[in-house]
């Protein structure tokens, strides 16, 4: 799951792999504005064929964090 999500930090936001890491903050360290979370959350529903809950994107603060939310509802 990891490696797919850094796939679309790559290739979705044009965030250069080497940045990513399970502790890198989303907003701090890769530069995410909350209208690119909100884009990459609809990437993840689409890719993944799941919906994510608001309440849920507002605990998205690391890479980890989305990537440990995507292993529990895959």
């Amino acid at each position: 799951m990891y490696e797919k999500f850094v796939r679309l930090l790559v290739d979705e936001l044009q965030i250069d792999e080497a940045d990513i890491t399970l502790d890198a903050e989303l907003s701090n360290d890769l530069g995410i504005n909350s209208i690119e979370l909100a884009d990459l959350v609809m990437q993840c529903e689409d890719k993944f064929g799941i919906e994510i809950q608001d309440d849920d994107i507002r605990k998205f603060t690391t890479v980890g964090d989305v990537v440990d939310y995507l292993e529990s509802i895959a």
